[in-house]
C-alpha cells in the first residue's frame, strides 16, 4: 500500500503530464490497469449512475465501500472524487481525509460546491478553512496522501476567472497538493490558470466544449488529466442507444459494435492485448 502512495506522489513530481482515467466499477478499473495507466481516479457521477441514483445522493458508507472496492481491484494508486466530503465544516473535511486514507486511497479531491443549488459555492474564507483542515489531516497521517482541491465556479454559473484563480491560489497556500477547476474550455485559459498557481494542476477532458490532446495540455502546463464521468457516460450512452434500437426498430445491429467475449474476458485473465 505504501508503495502505491509513494508512486502517486512521484507521478506528480516527475517531469511531464500523466492521464488518470476514471473507472466506475471493479471491471472498468481492472481494464484500465491492464492497459497500463499509472493511476486511477473514481468518478462520483459514474459511481452514482452505476447505483441507479443521481450524483450526490450516495450515502457515506456506500461511497467508501465503492472506493475500497476500486482500491482492492488493482495494484494502482487510486484517488477518490469525494465531492464536498462528508459534511460542510472544516472538521468534516478533515474527517473525510482520514476516512479516505483509512481504506487505502492514495488521495482524494474535495470541492467548494455546497451541494445546494440555491447557494452552490462556499464563501471564500470557509472554503479555504475546509482545505486547510483537510491538509492538516493529511500531515497527521503516517503515510503519504495527495489532497486535490477543486474550485467549482465554472460549473455553477460563476464564470469569474479571477475568483477561480484566487481560490485555487488560496487552496494551494492552505496545503492542497493539486489544484483543479473543472469547466476550463479554452487552452489559453488553461495556460493562464497553470501559470498563476504554484501547485500541479488537474484538468478534466471529456466535458462539453473544447477537448484538447495530452500534448497540448502538457505544453499549457497541466500535470494531470482526468476524464471525470466521460467514460461512464460513453458506456451508458451506447447501452441506451442499443436499447432504443431494440425498442423502436426490433433490430440488433448494435451488437456489431460490441467487443468480442474473448477479448473482453482477456482483461480479467491477464491475456488482454492492449
Amino acid at each position: 500500500m505504501e508503495d502505491r502512495r509513494t508512486l502517486f506522489r512521484q507521478l506528480h513530481q516527475n517531469p511531464g503530464t500523466f492521464i488518470i482515467p476514471n473507472p466506475w466499477d471493479v471491471g472498468t478499473a481492472r481494464i484500465l490497469a491492464a492497459m497500463g495507466f499509472p493511476a486511477l481516479a473514481t468518478t462520483s457521477a459514474g459511481m452514482a449512475f452505476s447505483m441507479g441514483i443521481a450524483e450526490g445522493l450516495a450515502p457515506r458508507e456506500d461511497v467508501l465501500a465503492h472506493c475500497k472496492a476500486l482500491v482492492e481491484a488493482t495494484p494502482l494508486p487510486v484517488s477518490a472524487d469525494l465531492e464536498k466530503g462528508f459534511g460542510d465544516s472544516p472538521a468534516s473535511a478533515a474527517e473525510t481525509v482520514v476516512a479516505a486514507a483509512g481504506i487505502g486511497l492514495a488521495g482524494c479531491s474535495l470541492e467548494d460546491h455546497t451541494g445546494d443549488r440555491r447557494q452552490p459555492i462556499y464563501d471564500f474564507n470557509h472554503a479555504v478553512e475546509r482545505i486547510e483542515a483537510a491538509a492538516q489531516a493529511c500531515r497527521s497521517l503516517s503515510h503519504d496522501f495527495i489532497l486535490t482541491a477543486r474550485c467549482e465556479n465554472l460549473l455553477w454559473g460563476r464564470p469569474d476567472l479571477d475568483d477561480t484563480i484566487r481560490r485555487l491560489q488560496a487552496f494551494g497556500n492552505a496545503g492542497a497538493d493539486v489544484l483543479y477547476a473543472p469547466g476550463l474550455t479554452d487552452i489559453d485559459t488553461i495556460r493562464t490558470v497553470c501559470a498563476a498557481v504554484s501547485k500541479p494542476v488537474n484538468v478534466v477532458m471529456g466535458m462539453p466544449g473544447a477537448t484538447f490532446g495530452a500534448t497540448e495540455l502538457a505544453e499549457a502546463g497541466v500535470k494531470r488529466i482526468s476524464v471525470g464521468s466521460a467514460l461512464a457516460r460513453l458506456a451508458f450512452g451506447a447501452f441506451v442507444r442499443a436499447a432504443r434500437e431494440m425498442q423502436a426498430h426490433g433490430t440488433f445491429r448494435f451488437s456489431e459494435q460490441a467487443m468480442g467475449f474473448a477479448e473482453l474476458e482477456g482483461f480479467f485473465t491477464g491475456e488482454a492485448k492492449t
